[in-house]
């Protein structure tokens, strides 16, 4: 044993060694996690350049994070006591990871004498967690505003509109079919249509707001969370607005969303866009426009101008960030809120600076998309810093994209918009109280474990007597081992106890086992098991789609098996698919469904003569988007391992079944299935899991289970109720039903279908 433990010490070290080296870089390095575009990103790297010029005992690493993989990650990193030092983005984040206690004060690095040059709003304040009546300041912002604004091109436009009846009438002069096939190839008016945040300026201008008016920020009792006002005359009236712009005017595409809005501006298919300050700088260097930035227009019926929700951007530093690191990290903060590279950004960017100073540089009188951004800023509300504006965003998105597609009116989406809200607002703050289980629960484990290492002494004892004898081959396979602890073991114990728990929002480190109330909810979710629940669209969804894949592949690989001249060819682009990255195939078939400008319809409408089909508009057709992306995924397994089974089978029982006259099919029905059964019933089983647990196509091809929440399957539905209402006890029972769910069914599959029995006994 003592051999052991030195060989286990010689073999650590080396690995220490090889793995610690790193150049001998002695220098503080701190991390920077941050969502920004790439001529941000490109600003950025320049401004590190220069930081670690002046600082040549620091290193700054940035790594870009999508937006919910930032908030996910950090949230998972900083519990642990890892992740960055610093997390850049917007305000939205930042009272959810206040309230878990993820981010620090940094009124030290800023004392109050400073912050007198700072624009009011860029930097966020919230009260603390133990004392409400004190404010810590949580976010440094480098700039301000993130807001949206009207971008027009003025080869096609002299001048931007002014009211929302000179907005239609201009749009309505630029949306043209100019070769005359009945198709418009130019719209008068794009945007993303799909996210509410993109009609907030809609609803300010008819008079709304997501709020009401006063509840702007939350503590974290339920009693003083923000109330929503959604179902108003204002949001009826600009929900009839938006829908009328396309489905009466038809001034805009059906289902736009960002990138086709993008797109078509910028290859001057559009006239006007909406969009935010982080894309205007990309359309003033665009080659081919003549584009410039206007405030957008006043509401012609009520008078009042359109206000965007306007925020800062800027550092929050981790919790778990302490001396020299911290130190250096708002060295940064400070570096990248400097008057010097304020006027940088602003010159570079087209983005509005935090420093007074700077707002007051000519460059704002003098240059026309500063100025009508400032303009534009000065007409925007505050971005409420509160949690609760995420179930905001959700309780809208259902209903707002049912008014789009045509299932509700204006008054029906604006009730279920505040019905969703508050629902989500309530889950979201709801507090469980141990049940009597919490009491025993501990108890009746422990003896568990206890039990489990009785029944297991007698292998314990074998393997002790075996590690004496085989040292050597335990030190090679421990590392796997542990891996498989550390990668499988631990995630699944971990998630049995967080089932078990209180874990959400306002518990995220405190939380405590309470008993199987998570449980209780999942089985009684009528979301889930109802009718029309997620539940039963997630048995369709792996039926279908493993069903054609089996179907298509098998056809496939006995089609390739037989005599086909240039055989290799045909299986290397069969297995293309495959060979793909999912991430990849799924956004392509996804710009091919537009119902506009995709290639699937306009194979539809010019070869067959068939009417385009909405695919991301109508839930039901969204649903068969996503299935058939998946079989295109999906088929090429299949296919490799039927054609790897069809090698094994002996060419003498098609011979003999040839001589016994036996045709194609009974020769197939007879031979080739029972003696692919073998092979394919692991793989479909395996398949089966696979799409039962496919998050990718439901999220990418349905823009994360659009239209309407209506192309949820079960491993999307619990990523939103973990990530999105911050559920995390909730989300970690449903997985284990799901993991029960799928435990039964392989097992019956393989028992039923004999898969293991030898196929000639």
């Amino acid at each position: 044993m003592a051999a052991l433990l030195a060989r286990a010490s010689v073999l650590t070290a080396l690995l220490v060694v090889g793995f610690g080296c790193s150049g001998g870089d002695s220098r503080t390095t701190i991390t920077i996690w941050h969502q920004s575009r790439p001529n941000e990103r490109e600003f950025l790297a320049d401004e590190i350049a220069r930081f670690e010029n002046q600082n040549p005992g620091v290193r700054v690493r940035p790594l870009y994070k999508e937006t919910e993989e930032l908030r996910s990650g950090f949230q998972a990193a900083a519990l642990t006591g890892a992740g960055p030092e610093l997390v850049y983005g917007p305000s939205d984040v930042l009272d959810t990871f206040h309230t878990m206690g993820l981010i620090q004060d940094l009124g030290r690095w800023l004392p109050p004498d400073e912050r007198a040059d700072f624009v009011a709003g860029s930097l966020t304040s919230l009260p603390a967690r133990d004392d409400p009546a004190r404010e810590e300041l949580v976010q440094i912002g480098d700039r301000f505003g993130n807001h949206l604004a009207l971008v027009y091109n003025r080869r096609l436009l002299p001048s931007p509109p002014e009211t929302t009846d000179e907005l239609i009438r201009l749009a309505l002069e630029q949306t043209v079919d100019q070769d005359g096939d009945g198709r418009i190839d130019r719209y008068g008016l794009v945007w993303n249509y799909t996210e509410p945040f993109f009609a907030i300026p809609f609803i300010t201008g008819f008079g709304g707001w997501v709020f009401q008016e006063g509840e702007s920020r939350s503590s974290v009792p339920e009693s003083r969370s923000p109330k929503p006002a959604l179902d108003t005359p204002a949001m009826r009236e600009a929900l009839g607005f938006i829908r009328d712009l396309r489905e009466v005017h038809g001034v805009s595409p059906a289902n736009c969303d960002y990138e086709l809005a993008d797109s078509l501006f910028k290859s001057g298919r559009a006239a006007m866009i909406v969009n935010g300050d982080w894309s205007w700088s990309d359309y003033l260097a665009e080659p081919e426009l003549d584009a410039a930035v206007a405030v957008l227009p006043v509401v012609s019926s009520t008078g009042q101008p359109m206000r965007p929700m306007i925020a800062p951007k800027g550092y929050s530093l981790n919790v778990n960030a302490a001396g020299p690191a911290a130190d250096a990290a708002m060295a940064f903060v400070r570096h990248m809120t400097a008057a010097d590279t304020q006027r940088r950004l602003v010159e570079r960017l087209r983005m509005l600076p935090v420093r007074r100073s700077i707002q007051a540089d000519p460059l704002f009188q003098s240059d026309p998309t500063l100025a009508a951004s400032q303009r534009q800023l000065e007409n925007g509300r505050l971005m409420p810093v509160v949690t609760e504006l995420r179930a905001i965003w959700d309780g809208m998105r259902p209903g707002y994209q049912a008014v789009l597609g045509g299932s509700l009116t204006p008054a029906a989406a604006a009730g279920r918009m505040q019905a969703d809200a508050e629902g989500f607002i309530a889950t979201m703050h709801r507090r469980i109280e141990p049940s009597p289980a919490a009491t025993w629960l501990p108890a009746v484990a422990g003896l568990g474990l206890l039990g489990l290492l009785v029944w297991q002494l007698p292998a314990c004892a074998r393997l002790l007597a075996d590690l004496r004898a085989n040292p050597t081959a335990y030190l090679f396979a421990f590392p796997a081992v542990a891996m498989i602890f550390a990668v499988i073991v631990f995630p699944f114990v971990w998630n049995i106890v967080l089932s078990l728990s209180d874990m959400s929002l306002t518990r995220f480190r405190d939380w405590r086992i309470v008993g199987f109330q998570n449980y209780a909810e999942v089985l009684t979710d009528p979301r889930l098991w109802g009718l029309s629940g997620v539940f039963l669209k997630t048995i369709l969804w792996t039926v279908v789609n493993v069903t054609l894949h089996v179907a298509i592949g098998v056809m496939l690989a006995v089609t390739l098996n037989g005599p086909v001249r240039g055989k290799s060819i045909y299986r290397l682009l069969l297995i293309i698919p495959w060979a793909v990255p999912a991430y990849i195939t799924a956004l392509t078939w996804r710009g091919m469904f537009d119902y506009e400008y995709g290639a699937i319809n306009l194979v539809l409408g010019r070869w067959l003569g068939l009417a385009p089909v909405n695919w991301l508009g109508e839930p039901l057709r969204a649903f068969e988007a996503c299935v058939i992306t998946n079989v295109w995924l999906g088929f090429p397994f299949m296919m490799v391992i039927a054609l790897g089974g069809l090698q094994g089978i002996p060419q003498e029982l098609y011979e003999a079944a040839r001589i016994d006259r036996a045709g194609r099919w009974q020769q197939f029905w007879h031979i080739t299935l029972p003696l692919l059964k073998p092979v394919l019933l692991p793989a479909a089983t395996l398949g089966a899991i696979w799409t039962f647990n496919n998050l990718n196509v439901i999220w990418l091809v349905s823009n994360g289970g659009e239209p309407q929440d209506s192309t949820h399957i079960l491993v999307s539905y619990v990523y939103k109720s973990v990530f999105n209402l911050y559920r995390y006890g909730y989300g970690a029972a449903l997985s284990m039903v799901m993991f029960l769910i799928l435990l039964g069914a392989s097992l019956a599959l393989l028992r039923r279908g004999k898969a293991t029995e030898n196929v000639y006994g």
